[in-house]
């Protein structure tokens, strides 16, 4: 009441009767005021001590976890044109379904008896393997009868030698036994004559002496003459024996310059039989080419090169394809100043694009639409938008995320880190202090697998 007039109702009217009274009654602002802050007060007490999860903020993208699970695309592994195309975008096809089959274009390869006429070729080299072959075979055979007959020819000629050296020495023996009788003769002779001059003997005695010495030098000159003949013989048969030796030799070396010669020949018939092979497997593999087939199950999600007749080249995209069965993975970038607080294993709230959710970033247990997520990998190179990226693959203890995820969408991930009470959390916030650095229990034993890994790889 305004207490205006002087006149009060207050102990004369019941004010208790009229609700209008009430709506008039007195106010005490200030006491409401210090009853709202104490009660603020004592709400923000005991909000401090509760427990607040630090976290990390971080935008990516959905990826397959796996490499080969990852969009790719195919490419002409050479130059052709495009002949037929047997399938259409978004059809889904099994791993070596046909895709399209491209026309050759290079005039080397539009010969359509190619292998059979390369085949051909490898066989009548192959026939020529067989000959060369044989060739040595014989030539073998040649060369260990030409050895054979030298040994025995060598054999002979030394035989013809040693008879010639035996020769020589009768027929010296019988020229010194002449020369020892001529002697004989020849004093006799001189004894006869100086008796016949003396008158002891007769001239038919001087001359029957006179013969024999004559017989005796006759003797003596034929021994002489034989023994001639006989040295002569023994030059011949050691000029015979060299003759033989030198023959024989050079008939081996023409022998084993042919076998080598076809040796050699031989070679190069095999390398030009593996040229020729290695051709015709690259023909093969070549021809297998023509087919465009799916390395694995997935869906045609684009054709790059289209139309039918259109040239391509060797390397150039021809269609990209998007794998069926994929274990999701989401590629989360973040600052370089947080890189020191992850470690492989810790756990992340996962925020996907379309999927509607309420966050909590300090209470994630109250936090409403987000998966967990649990850090696979961390690169150890920045990426060119400047920060590093981290592979979160799906938390095996959480729900599975949705099926309808697509490579590509959109995500934001809360890295959860230590957990300190609100108070703490805004002093450190107020002063820009980091997180807390700290590891989590299992990143040890995840460390360890990925080293045992990268060594098995190795």
């Amino acid at each position: 009441m305004l207490n205006i007039s002087p006149y009060s109702l207050k102990d004369k009217v019941d004010t208790k009767k009229y609700s209008s009274f009430g709506m008039f009654k007195e106010i005490r602002a200030d006491k409401i005021l210090k009853r709202l802050l104490i009660t603020f007060f004592l709400i923000f007490l005991g909000v401090s001590f509760l427990p607040w999860t630090q976290n990390i903020r971080g935008n990516g993208q959905v990826t397959a976890l796996s490499p080969s699970h990852r969009p790719q695309e195919l490419n002409s592994m050479i130059d052709g044109r495009i002949e037929e195309w047997y399938v259409q975008e978004g059809d889904l096809v099994e791993k070596g379904d046909t895709i399209l089959f491209i026309r050759e274009i290079k005039d080397q390869y539009f010969d359509p008896q190619l292998l059979e006429r390369t085949q051909a070729q490898i066989n009548a080299k192959k026939q020529s393997l067989g000959f060369y072959e044989e060739k040595i075979d014989a030539l073998l055979k040649q060369i260990g009868a030409i050895e054979e007959n030298r040994v025995l020819k060598l054999q002979q000629a030394k035989n013809y030698l040693r008879q010639a050296e035996l020769q020589i020495q009768a027929d010296s023996i019988d020229y010194e036994a002449s020369q020892i009788n001529l002697k004989i003769a020849e004093k006799q002779f001189a004894r006869q004559e100086e008796l016949y001059e003396e008158g002891l003997k007769s001239l038919t005695d001087l001359e029957m002496r006179n013969n024999k010495y004559q017989e005796a030098l006759a003797k003596k000159i034929g021994m002489e003459s034989k023994l001639l003949s006989s040295k002569n013989q023994y030059l011949n048969a050691k000029i015979e024996l060299n003759s033989v030796y030198n023959e024989y030799t050079n008939k081996l070396q023409k022998a084993r310059s042919d076998l080598f010669t076809t040796r050699s020949m031989l070679q190069d018939t095999e390398v030009e039989v593996v040229k020729m092979e290695n051709k015709l497997t690259n023909y093969k593999v070549r021809f297998g080419f023509y087919y465009v087939r799916a390395p694995q199950k997935g869906y045609i999600t684009r054709a790059v090169s289209t139309g039918i007749g259109e040239n391509i080249k060797a390397g150039e995209s021809l269609v990209s394809i998007m794998p069926a069965d994929i274990e999701y993975a989401v590629e989360m970038y973040i600052m370089p100043r947080d890189l020191p607080l992850f470690n492989v294993g810790n756990e992340v709230r996962l925020i996907f694009d379309g999927w509607p959710s309420i966050v909590f970033s300090g209470w994630p247990i109250i936090t409403y639409g987000t998966f967990g997520g649990e850090v696979v990998a961390i690169d150890r190179f920045i990426s060119p938008n400047g920060k590093y990226r981290v592979l979160i693959a799906q938390d095996p203890e959480e729900p599975e995320w949705p099926q309808a995820l697509r490579v590509g969408g959109g995500t934001s991930g809360l890295a959860l880190l230590d957990i300190v009470p609100v108070w703490y959390e805004i002093w450190r916030q107020i002063n820009g202090f980091p997180p807390n650095f700290y590891t989590p229990e299992n990143t040890g034993r995840a460390n360890n697998e990925i080293k045992v890994q990268e060594k098995e790889e190795l």
